[in-house]
């Protein structure tokens, strides 16, 4: 059985669509509010969801452009969500804005500051793990099996 172009579509975009339901859940229901890097990977879901719509209401012409498109933003949450794990991992540094640093060579009044500036949320700590993986980790994977579902649409498109 072969997927046609717009059922592709349709679950792309939906997966999108039930990834932010999901992202809101936890913020709103489970009291989880997002840090700076949650909140990157939510745009190109964003993104793909209006694609999915657009590429779902407007001529055939127009699917294949709006396919890659699709495909590119669920790369792009996806290369973010790669990103988030590894500063939840220490595998590298994340953005001064969310991420821990330093107290070496500081003064009481400089650390106090840095302390006080301090996002409520940060970027470097895992809030919720299933199976090892965080929620940056599981968008990641999630992500890319969207990814794919907009490439098999470029190409029956």
């Amino acid at each position: 059985m072969t997927l046609d172009r717009h059922l592709l579509i349709l679950i792309a975009s939906g997966g999108s669509a039930l990834m932010m339901l999901g992202a809101l859940g936890f913020q709103y229901i489970g009291a989880m509010p997002p840090c700076d890097l949650c909140y990157w990977q939510r745009y190109p879901h964003i993104a793909a969801i209006g694609i999915g719509a657009a590429a779902l209401l407007l001529p055939r012409a127009a699917v294949f452009p709006l396919a890659i498109l699709g495909a590119l933003a669920a790369l792009t949450t996806a290369a973010i969500g790669f990103y988030h794990t590894g500063v939840e991992r220490a595998w590298w540094d994340g953005p001064a804005s969310c991420t821990a640093s330093g107290v070496s060579g500081l003064s009481s009044d400089q650390l106090y500051d840095q302390i006080m500036a301090a996002p409520l949320v940060r970027c470097d700590e895992v809030p919720w793990e299933m199976f090892g993986l965080s929620m940056a980790s599981w968008n990641s994977v999630a992500s890319l099996i969207l990814a794919a579902l907009w490439i098999m649409a470029v190409r029956r498109a």
